[in-house]
């Protein structure tokens, strides 16, 4: 299987935030949010795998600015880094400014995803080949988190988390 670029999988939706989305602050509400960024990742695993996929898990996800009423927001996913049958999404999301129309980072999300079958069986994937220095950093970070994650769960022992024990020597 020949290597995508996240550039491939690259997905960008936009949309404004109407009064049924808000809370009582009207400001968009955490769920919404997480319900969009879901979807763009969700594109995005898909046009880097040709495959179904299907959630596994929402590793990060930053609330750090309040979207309000009216906002047009923009949420962009890109795969940041492939393992055998799962994937690391990661999402920015983007506030316009209504009058100047410069953007603002928001918030941003980790997301993984598996790609499956017509049975729901996962199935392999390509990998990523990251271009921009951005992308390289998001590519080395993930397989931190995913041996992090797999620590945690108790999949791997600590002398097999590599890459974890590389930053503390």
């Amino acid at each position: 299987m020949k290597a995508n670029t996240p550039e491939q999988s690259k997905t960008i939706l936009t949309d404004m935030v109407l009064p049924g989305e808000t809370n009582p602050l009207n400001n968009l509400f955490g769920g919404e949010l997480l319900a969009r960024m879901d979807r763009a990742a969700s594109i995005a695993a898909r046009r880097h795998s040709r495959r179904i996929v299907v959630t596994a898990s929402v590793n990060h996800v930053a609330f750090n600015r309040a979207v309000p009423l009216g906002s047009v927001v923009t949420v962009q996913a890109k795969v940041s880094r492939a393992f055998k049958t799962s994937m690391e999404v990661f999402i920015d999301v983007w506030i316009e400014d209504r009058e100047s129309g410069d953007k603002t980072k928001a918030n941003e999300a980790i997301y993984t995803f598996v790609a499956v079958d017509e049975t729901g069986r996962p199935i392999a994937i390509p990998e990523i080949a990251p271009e921009t220095a951005l992308e390289k950093e998001r590519f080395d970070a993930a397989l931190r988190r995913k041996q992090l994650s797999l620590l945690l769960a108790g999949k791997i022992k600590p002398n097999e988390a590599t890459e974890l024990k590389a930053l503390f020597e």
